[in-house]
C-alpha cells in the first residue's frame, strides 16, 4: 500500500448504533465494526453497555496496525476489544498475503480519560504489542512533545502510511491528534466533535483549534472525526448527560469549517468563556 496523493474523499454516511429505550433489551452488538476501507476501520461501543459509546480507530500498514483508543470499559465479557481487533488483524493479514509472525500491533490514545482508555488491560499480554500509556508522562515523551510541545510526531505503519501526531491540549493536558494522510481524516479526540466540548484550559484550547487550523491549510482533510456524537439533529440542542438511548444522532463526522466557526465563537467570548451553543457542537469551559 501507498499513502502517495491525495485522500479519496468518501462517503460516511453510517447509521451507528445508538442505544435503546431499554438497556436489558438492548439487542446492538457490544461493537459496531465499520470498514471504512480494506485498511481502515471505525469501531463505536455498545451505549447500552456504557453511555459514553466512545468511537475507537483501527489503521492497518504494511508493518504493524495502529489501535486509537481503547474504549470505556475494562472488561472483555462486555466489551470484547481485543477479540474484535485480533480478528480484524486476521482478516487483514489473509487478505493482504502477510504472515503474522512479526506483525505489530501499536495502542495509542487521544487523552488519558478514562472513557478512552479503559480496555488497556485486554492488550497487556498481547504479543508483538506496545502499549503507549495515555498520561501527559507517557504519550508525550513517546511522541517527543515534552522536549518540543510544538512539533509533529510521525507514526510510520510501513509500506507509505505514516500518521501525523500533534498536540493538542485544551479538553485535556495530554490531548493529541492524528491525521491519516491515506483516508485524510483529522482525529481529533474529545477536542472537537458534535457534543459537548469541555474544555478545562480555554487560553489551550484557543492555541489549539489555531494550530489545527493552520494545520488543515496545508493538508487535505476528507473528516474531522472526534470520538463521542451527543447532539441531537437540532441545531445546537444536545441529549441529556448519561443518555442511553439517541435515535436522533448527527453524523460522527464534522468538517474543517467546524473548526472556523469554533475559532470564531472563541474569538467573541475572548477571556470571558461560557457555555456556547453552535449548531453542531456546544462550547463547554470548566467552571
Amino acid at each position: 500500500m501507498s499513502a502517495a496523493g491525495t485522500p479519496i474523499t468518501r462517503p460516511l454516511d453510517v447509521r451507528w448504533i445508538h442505544g435503546s429505550p431499554s438497556a436489558k433489551h438492548n439487542t446492538d452488538p457490544d461493537i459496531q465494526v465499520h470498514e471504512y476501507d480494506e485498511h481502515t476501520v471505525i469501531l463505536r461501543q455498545n451505549k447500552a453497555v456504557h453511555y459514553e459509546a466512545p468511537f475507537v480507530f483501527l489503521f492497518f500498514g504494511a508493518d504493524r496496525a495502529v489501535l486509537i483508543d481503547t474504549g470505556a470499559t475494562a472488561e472483555a465479557a462486555y466489551f470484547p476489544l481485543r477479540a474484535t481487533v485480533d480478528e480484524l488483524v486476521e482478516k487483514w493479514l489473509t487478505r493482504n498475503s502477510r504472515p503474522a509472525d512479526d506483525y505489530e500491533l501499536l495502542v495509542l490514545h487521544t487523552h488519558a480519560h478514562g472513557d478512552h482508555i479503559a480496555g488497556d488491560g485486554q492488550f497487556a499480554d498481547r504479543p508483538a504489542t506496545t502499549v503507549v500509556g495515555a498520561r501527559l508522562t507517557t504519550a508525550w515523551p513517546f511522541f517527543g512533545f515534552d522536549q518540543d510541545a510544538e512539533g509533529v510526531s510521525p507514526v510510520d505503519l510501513g509500506g507509505g502510511r505514516v500518521l501525523t501526531c500533534l498536540a493538542t491540549p485544551g479538553h485535556h493536558e495530554a490531548s493529541v491528534t492524528f491525521y491519516d494522510p491515506w483516508t485524510g481524516f483529522l482525529l481529533t479526540g474529545d477536542t472537537v466533535y458534535p457534543g459537548r466540548l469541555y474544555i478545562n484550559d480555554w487560553p489551550a484550547f484557543g492555541r489549539t483549534i489555531e494550530r489545527l487550523i493552520a494545520f488543515t491549510e496545508s493538508h487535505p482533510v476528507t473528516h474531522v472525526l472526534g470520538c463521542h456524537i451527543e447532539m441531537t439533529r437540532e441545531p445546537g440542542v444536545d441529549y441529556p448527560i448519561r443518555t442511553t438511548h439517541q435515535p436522533d444522532e448527527p453524523p460522527l463526522q464534522l468538517t474543517v469549517a467546524h473548526l472556523h466557526r469554533i475559532r470564531a465563537a472563541v474569538t467573541e467570548l475572548g477571556d470571558r468563556p461560557r457555555r456556547y451553543p453552535l449548531d453542531d457542537l456546544i462550547l463547554w469551559p470548566h467552571e
